[in-house]
């Protein structure tokens, strides 16, 4: 006889539970709207990571916690009589149908739909030309109107950029980002060597923001990017330290030149 599976109407009816005032969970009960924002951009990155990491094993876990982050939002939101979890998907089903006509023609999920026969490029300025209906009508008129303030730095770059972009604000090839970066690069030196710490960061945040341009270009997510590159640090350093701690050492004890000697030998073990 197979296990029992758990459907949606179970997870709902547990965080019903969870927050019922008679014998519910004392820390689920405390939360609010704002109190699990934190966990639910922590585990939209745990999502992230264990795709990167390709840990497909354990990417069914990560999203059922991303998932459950939903199903809480949905439950505050019934409790203040705001929405529950049938409005979220009712909303989320009535975009993306408006957002696929060329998969949804007559404009209904069931029904008569004839697939229109359209390439990717077209669906994409479908798609950005639909949106931007959507903005308008939410009396988001500028360019850049309705980029949230609360995404990563990062991401908030390339988005910003890509809305620049799309009404023809962008450099038409990648050299000229390039160009830019080392503008900035030159910038950023001459602050700090005669304007002082203040200059310096605006400096070091233009030089950021032309880097995530080049990234654009590339086709390459700046947040991925540097994720990348944060692990590879990581495992880099840690050989290093092993190095290190193998002759009874830290770090903190040896010179810069050896530890530029471990990291080099640490790169060549890739």
């Amino acid at each position: 006889m197979s296990e029992q599976r758990f459907t949606v109407d179970d997870l709902l009816h547990l965080m019903a539970q969870l927050r019922n005032p008679d014998g519910g969970c004392p820390w689920d009960l405390k939360q609010t709207f704002a109190t699990i924002v934190p966990s639910t951009i922590e585990e939209a990155y745990e999502v992230a990571e264990a795709i990167e990491r390709e840990d497909f094993e354990h990417l069914h876990e990560e999203l059922g916690d991303l998932l459950f982050q939903v199903i809480f939002y949905a439950q505050l939101g019934s409790e203040q009589e705001r929405f529950d979890f049938s409005r979220i998907v009712d909303t989320l089903v009535r975009k993306l149908v408006r957002r696929h006509p060329h998969v949804f023609p007559s404009g209904q999920l069931y029904g008569d739909n004839n697939i229109a026969d359209i390439d990717e490029s077209e669906v994409k300025r479908n798609w950005e030309a639909i949106k931007a209906e959507e903005r308008e009508a939410k009396g988001e008129k500028g360019t850049l109107d309705g980029v949230a303030e609360g995404l990563p730095a990062l991401t908030r770059a390339l988005k910003l950029q890509k809305r620049a972009a799309g009404v023809g604000f962008d450099w038409p090839e990648i050299d000229g980002v390039l160009e830019k970066v080392e503008e900035e690069i030159r910038e950023l030196r001459s602050a700090i060597a005669n304007e002082g710490a203040e200059r310096a960061r605006e400096e070091l945040g233009d030089l950021l923001f032309s880097c995530v341009n080049v990234a654009r270009h590339l086709k390459v997510d700046p947040e991925a990017a540097l994720r990348q590159c944060n692990r590879k640090f990581e495992r880099r350093f840690n050989r290093v330290e092993s190095a290190l701690k193998e002759d009874g050492r830290q770090p903190a004890d040896a010179s810069l030149e050896e530890l530029d000697r471990l990291w080099d030998q640490a790169k060549s073990g890739e």
